[in-house]
C-alpha cells in the first residue's frame, strides 16, 4: 500500500514498471515519455514564474541580487544556473550566486546529511547577508528539505523576496514563501529520483527565471545577448558578429577596432557605431536608458516590469 504522506516525487511510478526487463531502446522511450511531461508541467506554472521574473528585475535594478539555495541536484542546478549568468549576461558574480547544502564539496560528490541541516540553512542566508533587495529562491523537489526551508524562513525575516520551487503541490517549502512555483511532474521514472523528470523542470524553471530578469533589466536586445563577455574564441567572434549584425560595422577588422575602444562592451561598440559618438558619450547614452540598448539607439522605450 502507498503511503498517503509520501510526496508524489516519492511515489513509484506504473508507467515505468518491469522497465529493467524491457529492452535497451524500449526502455530509452519509456524514459523519453515520461520527460515530455515535463514542458507541461512548467507551463502551468509560467503565471507565477511570471511574478517571480518581474519581481526578481525589480530587485536586480534596485542593485540587489538574485541567490538560489538548494541541497543535492537541487542546489547544484541552481549554482549552474548562478555561474551561466556570468559570461551569458556580463553580470557580476556577486549578482547572481548559488548556495548549496554542503558547500563547493557537495557540487561534485554527495555530502550525506547535508539537506537536513536547517541551521546550517539559515546561517547561510546571515552569511550572505542577505537583505530587503535580495531576491532568494528556494528549490527542493519535495519542498520539504529542512536546510532550504531553514534559509527561505530566514531570508524572509531579513526581508527578502522569496521565491519556492518545488515539484510536489502544497509543499511546506511553497508555505514558507512569498511566490510558489510547483511544477508538478509526479512520480519518477526511478522512484525517488528527483535528478530525472524533477530536476529537468527545475532546470527549466531557473532558466526562465534568470534569461527573464535580464531581459527585463536590460541585458538583451530582442534575442540577442549583447551583454555578453568575450571570455573565448567563439563568444569574441559572436561579439565581432553582433557589431556587424546591429551595429551596421562592414567589416571584421573595423568591429574588433571598435570592440577594443569600448573596452570590449559590445553594447557600447554598437551604440557606438550607429549614434557616431565616442565610448564616454556611448556610455553616458546607455546610463540614460537604463542600460537599454533600443532605447540608447532611440528605437523604444525601456519596457515597464511591475515592481513587486
Amino acid at each position: 500500500m502507498t503511503d498517503p504522506t509520501l510526496p508524489t516525487t516519492e511515489l513509484p511510478n506504473p508507467h515505468t514498471e518491469g522497465l529493467d526487463r524491457l529492452p535497451t531502446e524500449q526502455m530509452l522511450a519509456r524514459i523519453n515519455d515520461e520527460d515530455a511531461t515535463v514542458a507541461g508541467a512548467v507551463r502551468a506554472e509560467l503565471p507565477q514564474i511570471a511574478r517571480a521574473v518581474d519581481a526578481v528585475a525589480a530587485r536586480l535594478r534596485r542593485g540587489g541580487r538574485l541567490l538560489y539555495v538548494g541541497a543535492g541536484t537541487s542546489g547544484r542546478l541552481g549554482c549552474l544556473d548562478a555561474a551561466e549568468c556570468l559570461p551569458t549576461f556580463g553580470v557580476p558574480p556577486e549578482m547572481v550566486r548559488g548556495i548549496i547544502a554542503g558547500g563547493e564539496t557537495a557540487l561534485t560528490r554527495a555530502v550525506e546529511g547535508a539537506e537536513d541541516d536547517a541551521e546550517a540553512g539559515a546561517r547561510a542566508m546571515d552569511e550572505a547577508e542577505v537583505g530587503p533587495e535580495d531576491a532568494v529562491v528556494g528549490i527542493s523537489a519535495s519542498g520539504g528539505a529542512p536546510y532550504v526551508r531553514a534559509a527561505m524562513a530566514r531570508a524572509r525575516a531579513l526581508g527578502a523576496l522569496t521565491v519556492g520551487i518545488a515539484n510536489t503541490a502544497g509543499s511546506a517549502l511553497a508555505d514558507a514563501v512569498d511566490i510558489a512555483i510547483a511544477p508538478v511532474t509526479g512520480p519518477e521514472v526511478l522512484t525517488g529520483s528527483t535528478r530525472l523528470k524533477a530536476g529537468t523542470a527545475q532546470k527549466m524553471v531557473l532558466n526562465m527565471l534568470s534569461t527573464g530578469a535580464m531581459i527585463r533589466i536590460g541585458k538583451t536586445y530582442g534575442n540577442r545577448m549583447v551583454d555578453v563577455q568575450a571570455t573565448n574564441v567563439k563568444l569574441r567572434a559572436r561579439s565581432r558578429r553582433l557589431l556587424r549584425e546591429i551595429g551596421g560595422v562592414g567589416d571584421e577588422e573595423t568591429a574588433a577596432e571598435l570592440l577594443r575602444q569600448a573596452g570590449g562592451s559590445v553594447k557600447t561598440a554598437i551604440v557606438m557605431a550607429r549614434r557616431a559618438v565616442d565610448r564616454a558619450e556611448a556610455e553616458r547614452l546607455l546610463d540614460d536608458a537604463g542600460g537599454f540598448l533600443a532605447s540608447a539607439l532611440g528605437e523604444a522605450s525601456e519596457p515597464a516590469a511591475p515592481v513587486v
